[in-house]
């Protein structure tokens, strides 16, 4: 008797938010997905008809208030059934190597998690390298939680992760325009981590001290990871990093320029005033 393939026992989930621009090429790569379960935050563009066209996508509702209560309601209390769930962004596209890994696979039970890397691409132009990290991705049910970091969310895994091979692409084609909105709102949260009782990091020292970060990001990013090889769109990915890092440092300039707020006293009852007289 054939076993089933760990495809079978997956559940892919996503995050969306106005994706049209990126939602169908995510889709398509989940044709092996039995069921697909999607958290949506009010989209206003065609997001929503793309995602009902799919008879196996099921959308649930939720106003957006911060990425670990999203993730942890997507996660969690969405029905989810199967024994592992993929996680995933509304602008990535799984390669054919990580499908065929992940229907050979044949998980041990300690096994918590898997951990998958990223490929990334700029309006469809593959890039050399990223600063994107990978992340833990295949999530056994019941082994993991969320909580809030900064302008994203962490996720803790109860029990060994193991690394795949297969890649994901990142592609995010919607506008300029967005991403800087975007970045405009998670770094509104990061800066509150800048004074926070966390482990010193380099980028934490970096971004300490304005502006090195965004000087040392960008040339990192366009020359230590080889982008300046991948003309146009390498130049893209670093200007967004710069820009990302640039809008952190001014938010974290002016926090220290603003003189803190003084609470003005109460005013004082008429029976006060007698009594001072």
């Amino acid at each position: 008797m054939t076993r089933p393939s760990l495809l079978d026992r997956i559940t892919p989930v996503l995050l969306t938010h106005d994706e049209e621009p990126n939602i169908a090429r995510t889709l398509s790569r989940l044709r092996w997905a039995r069921s697909i379960v999607v958290v949506d935050s009010g989209s206003a563009d065609r997001t929503l008809a793309i995602l009902r066209a799919d008879a196996r996508v099921r959308v649930v509702s939720r106003p957006f208030d911060n990425h670990a209560s999203q993730w942890r309601f997507a996660m969690t209390q969405t029905g989810v059934a199967t024994e592992w769930i993929l996680r995933l962004d509304a602008d990535y596209r799984l390669g054919d190597a990580l499908i065929a890994e992940l229907r050979a696979l044949r998980p041990g039970p300690d096994v918590a998690a898997y951990e998958i890397g990223f490929d990334y691409e700029i309006f469809g132009r593959p890039l050399s390298g990223s600063l994107y990290p990978p992340k833990a991705a295949l999530l056994r049910r019941g082994r993991f939680s969320v909580y809030d970091r900064g302008h994203a969310e962490g996720w803790r895994v109860d029990g060994p992760i193991e690394t795949l091979a297969g890649k994901i692409t990142h592609d995010d084609r919607k506008s300029t325009a967005r991403f800087v909105a975007s970045q405009i709102r998670y770094m509104s949260r990061e800066v509150e981590r800048l004074d926070a009782d966390e482990p010193p990091s380099l980028i934490r020292r970096l971004r300490s001290l304005p502006p090195l970060a965004p000087i040392v990001v960008f040339l990192y990013a366009y020359f230590a990871k080889g982008l300046f090889l991948d003309g146009r769109a390498g130049l893209y990915y670093a200007l967004q990093r710069l820009v990302a890092e640039s809008i952190l440092a001014l938010m974290a300039l002016e926090k220290r320029m603003t003189p803190p707020t003084k609470t003005a006293p109460a005013p004082q009852r008429a029976a006060e005033r007698e009594q001072v007289r």
